[in-house]
């Protein structure tokens, strides 16, 4: 069977339901943002229940186990972190008993935690702390050993897609149709540039990744910008992450390319006028609609005075507001009929006026 003609199915992560007509799942990432610091850790949870977001995201990792001594940082993390990418990851990393507390207050703000672990271990990690599902990093599409202990875990897992080509993509969603997980994925859209500008948003990928894949599909959102969370929505996004920092000028890999409180509150708010725009789908009147069908649409009238039990001929008959009367489809079921009472012009005419 083409995994594209099957529904696309939807997953629950903690007590929320995601998928097509569903309320958009907005994961605000708060990454490495902390710079090691659990107290920033505490605040960015803060900053993401306040802006509204569903989920605030970290990331889980052993800088040693990561990366080699001598494996480079890439350009756009140069600048404020030089050039060792181990060096970088060991001055951003946040141990369990840290991450329990960030855990703990994420319970007492009521966001969920969430985290990208980039390692086997680091998987049993955010098992212990109980998170509701798993993160795979777009760098990490094609690590097997990986995805095999995350869908070992059983929970549902949210796959980015960046810097992937389609057969890549392809090939990690048929591995986890294989280990009976796809059914339990979200893929992510995502332009593994820092930031991305808009013209390389490329946001139709996300219906074309729906419906490739038949799963429910996302955007992670590299850009800065505070609207593109809501065309995403518009594009048919059910999850979406976006990256935010206490502050964009702190020193750091990705500070720049985040957006700050204020811009995450107005991206999230953004994204709920989206949802209450797009509507259900469904067609057909609606109740605020009823007035103006019944004072602009029109009805058949007469278009001159009538006297009982004349035939109607056309040009007896005109259509004019209001509505009311008999619908102007019908008019020329009226032709050759008689007309069973008087009528003076303008006279709205109804079928119990009609012989």
């Amino acid at each position: 069977m083409n995994p594209a003609a099957a529904e696309t199915p939807r997953i629950t992560i903690g007590d929320r339901e995601i998928g097509r007509g569903r309320p958009v799942y907005v994961i605000a990432e708060a990454g490495v943002n902390h710079d090691g610091s659990v107290e920033r850790a505490l605040q960015l949870v803060h900053v993401a229940a306040e802006a509204g977001a569903d989920a605030v995201k970290f990331q889980v990792f052993r800088a040693a186990d990561l990366a080699t001594a001598t494996a480079a940082t890439a350009e756009y993390q140069k600048e404020s972190s030089g050039d060792s990418q181990r060096e970088m990851l060991a001055r951003l990393e946040l141990g369990d008993e840290q991450f329990a507390r960030v855990r703990s207050y994420c319970d007492q703000r009521g966001i969920e935690f969430l985290a990208t672990p980039f390692g086997v271990d680091d998987v049993d990690r955010l098992v212990a702390l109980g998170v509701p599902a798993i993160k795979i990093a777009s760098t990490d599409l094609n690590n097997t050993p990986l995805l095999r202990r995350v869908v070992q875990t059983g929970l549902p897992l949210i796959v980015s897609t960046g810097a992937a080509t389609a057969d890549e993509i392809g090939a990690s969603v048929a591995r986890l149709r294989e280990w009976n997980a796809a059914g339990r994925c979200v893929l992510l859209h995502c332009v593994s540039g820092y930031p991305t500008p808009l013209d390389a948003a490329n946001l139709r990928a996300v219906a074309t990744l729906e419906h490739t894949f038949a799963v429910p599909c996302g955007f992670s959102d590299h850009t800065t910008s505070i609207m593109t969370g809501s065309w995403a929505a518009a594009a048919g996004a059910c999850v979406l992450e976006k990256h935010f920092t206490l502050d964009r000028s702190a020193p750091g890999p990705d500070h720049a390319m985040s957006l700050d409180p204020a811009g995450l509150r107005e991206y999230v708010a953004a994204v709920r006028e989206a949802e209450r725009a797009l509507g259900s789908g469904r067609l057909g009147m609606t109740e605020l609609e009823q007035e103006v069908r019944t004072v602009a649409r029109k009805s058949v009238v007469a278009a001159c005075d009538l006297k009982r039990g004349t035939p109607l001929e056309p040009h007896m008959l005109a259509v004019k507001r209001p509505a009311g009367g008999i619908e102007p489809d019908r008019l020329d079921a009226l032709i050759g009929r008689r007309i069973a009472v008087d009528a003076t012009r303008d006279t709205t005419l109804t079928w119990d006026m009609i012989e």
